[in-house]
């Protein structure tokens, strides 16, 4: 699983030109899911991206949390993470984890987060269009 967060002053995502998730000071999460990703992987990254200290503090380290700063999470599935391109100019999806794999996984990873945080997403499978506002810019990648 990987997970591409990016610190946010707001985000959303729209699908048909309708918003369909939206938060303001938050992460905008892209989330990847690997044909081998299992429970076990969502549990440790969802723990791991609610404990992520990337906000910065009075004396401006990043120090905390986004549960300190009230933050919001966007998660937006992506199998796209997973394109390898070492052969060839096309990528290939074959480490993604297939829909019918992926799907439930993605919302169980939701559910996970939203046990501490407000969470917003987008329609998984669907073409969307994410915006957003960096803030910093600060982006990180976490896998497991």
């Amino acid at each position: 699983m990987k997970l591409i967060v990016q610190r946010v002053k707001n985000a959303n995502v729209k699908v048909e030109e309708k918003i369909v998730g939206k938060i303001e000071k938050g992460y905008m999460v892209l989330v990847g899911i690997n044909e081998n990703d299992t429970k076990k992987e969502a549990d440790y990254l969802s723990k791991k991206l609610i404990n992520l200290r990337i906000f910065e503090d009075e004396n401006k380290k990043m120090n905390l949390s986004i549960q300190d700063v009230k933050g919001e999470l966007l998660l937006i599935s992506q199998f796209t993470l997973y394109g390898d391109c070492s052969n060839g100019n096309r990528p290939s999806f074959t480490t993604a984890a297939r829909p019918e794999k992926a799907e439930p996984l993605y919302d169980y990873f939701c559910k996970k987060c939203s046990e501490k945080l407000k969470v917003e997403k987008g329609i998984f499978g669907a073409n969307m269009q994410v915006s957003l506002v960096n803030d910093g810019p600060v982006t990180i990648v976490l896998e497991k």
